[in-house]
């Protein structure tokens, strides 16, 4: 088996991101769940957009998130997913190449603009995001370059992607291909709402063998499991999937293996100034580590330093080199 080219391939949704900081009360007056996602249609994201206060745009988008961090690290990453021919498509296009990332997806011509999600950040630094995803659910079988999946050491996917059907089957053939060449493939489940749509669909990728690394934070991991105890929903998750990495909030990860659990401690965080990206992120320290030849306990501590990082600031990714503060904490690579 030939050295891959890349470290990850994240297939998912290419969104511009619209970040604004709201009161809790806004949250309520709106009739949002706080700290999840919502699907919205065009109408809804103009008034939205209307009645939110300032905002500033950054490229976002959960996979995408997760292939600008392995760049940050100094890895090599490439990323799918669909924009328009439009200016936040060119926006898009424009971040994701200017931080090193692989991106070649055919532009969604004469449809659907590029997708937008409208993030309100509340003074505890829970999100609420509320995504119009237009252009994304045109991404297709079509869409997946074999080369470049074969090329990847990992391929990952955001669960998000699994509501529109053409990209359920993307990934599908990803997978294939990515199993084919002799490389890993990975998921991530994204939300609780989104566990709960497709719940039976996820465990049957990880029983069947489509998925060998799960990531998932305490929250979509008991909605996997039906259950409120988080112990028991690592113990089934370490019967159904080779190696998992759960997030548990301020208190660190979990990496799940068939060998054990082993418990990594969060790296301390002056100020919490958005929660954006903090699950993208560690998967990015978490799947640089994994390629590059570390041990899953290592590959966690990459993540939790990233994920670390992304928190202090607004946006959904480093403002900072990964690679510096990591080199900081006492990694070579």
């Amino acid at each position: 088996m030939t050295e891959p080219k890349f470290d990850a391939l994240c297939i998912g949704n290419a969104i511009v991101d619209i970040l604004a900081r709201a009161e809790d009360d806004f949250i309520v007056a709106e009739d949002l769940h706080k700290g999840t996602m919502h699907l919205i249609d065009a109408e809804r994201a103009e008034s939205l957009y209307a009645a939110m206060g300032p905002a500033i745009e950054a490229s976002g988008g959960s996979a995408g998130n997760t292939a600008a961090g392995i760049a940050s690290f100094g890895g090599q990453a490439a990323f799918i997913g669909k924009v328009a021919d439009d200016q936040l498509g060119d926006v898009y296009a424009h971040d994701m190449r200017a931080i090193g990332v692989h991106f070649g997806t055919a532009r969604l011509t004469g449809g659907a603009p590029t997708a937008r999600s409208m993030i309100l950040i509340t003074p505890d630094g829970e999100r609420t995001m509320n995504t119009y995803l237009g252009a994304c659910q045109a991404l297709s079988p079509a869409d997946i370059d074999e080369a470049v999946v074969s090329d990847a050491a990992v391929t990952y996917l955001e669960g998000y992607l699994w509501d529109p059907p053409e990209a359920k089957e993307a990934f599908r053939r990803a997978a294939a291909i990515a199993h084919a060449a002799g490389r890993k493939v990975s998921i991530t489940l994204s939300d609780p709402f989104c566990v709960d749509r497709f719940r039976d669909e996820f465990l049957g990728l990880m029983r069947d063998g489509t998925i060998d690394i799960l990531f998932a934070n305490d929250s979509e991991l008991r909605s996997l499991y039906e259950t409120a105890s988080l112990d028991m929903a690592v113990a089934a998750l370490a019967g159904d999937c080779p190696l998992s990495a759960v997030t548990i909030g301020a208190e660190g990860a979990l990496v799940v293996a068939r060998d054990g659990v082993k418990k990594i401690p969060a790296v301390p965080v002056d100020t919490v100034a958005d929660l954006t990206g903090a699950g993208d992120l560690f998967a990015a320290g978490f799947l640089f580590g994994f390629a590059r030849g570390m041990d899953h306990a290592d590959s966690a501590r990459l993540g939790v330093i990233a994920a670390a990082e992304v928190i202090g600031h607004v946006g959904p990714r480093p403002a900072v080199s990964l690679a510096d503060l990591a080199r900081q904490s006492g990694f070579e690579f």
